[in-house]
């Protein structure tokens, strides 16, 4: 799980992290972060005592490809090597850099709205399938339509809920035997 190094970064924006890592101190030790998804990204930190700074500016990051990386940040002192974290992280697009028409949408938000739109066509259509010249077409059942929005509506909600989850809302409930 990542701490130190965050879980979002964006292209085209520059990037400083800072990780503190005392056991690590420099200039014995170099910390690195090799980043591996779409692309292969490794980075160095500059070191001052126990603190190690990745910097890269917006322009490095500009050529980092988008999507979902695996991240392991390690400390090496040319002997040995040491895992400090690893976990997953997201590079999002440079939003800047795109030109043409943009869906802003996640996946699941797409999907949903797919769905939605078979099923308020299907509504004025009763045939589940049919053959023509030899030819057969078979829908979706409506049933399974249905059960696959709500699959897609929950997790929308998820992504609009950023991970927060609703507190409930605590009572004292009295029983007695």
């Amino acid at each position: 799980m990542l701490t130190q190094f965050p879980s979002l970064i964006k292209a085209g924006l520059s990037l400083r992290v800072t990780i503190t890592a005392a056991d690590y101190p420099t200039p014995d030790w170099t910390i690195k972060a090799h980043l591996r998804g779409p692309t292969v990204i490794n980075l160095t930190a500059a070191g001052d005592g126990d603190t190690h700074i990745f910097s890269e500016a917006s322009g490095e990051t500009a050529s980092f490809a988008p999507g979902r990386y695996s991240v392991t940040v390690r400390a090496s002192d040319g002997t040995d090597t040491f895992e400090i974290e690893a976990g997953e992280l997201e590079i999002e697009e440079d939003v800047a850099s795109i030109d043409s028409a943009h869906d802003p949408r996640k996946h699941p938000e797409k999907v949903l709205a797919a769905i939605e739109a078979v099923l308020e066509k299907r509504a004025t259509k009763d045939q589940e399938s049919y053959t023509i010249n030899g030819r057969s077409l078979t829908r979706t059942s409506i049933a399974d339509l249905m059960e696959l929005r709500k699959t897609y509506k929950a997790e929308v909600a998820k992504l609009k809920s950023n991970g927060q989850h609703k507190r409930l809302v605590r009572r004292k409930v009295r029983v007695s035997f």
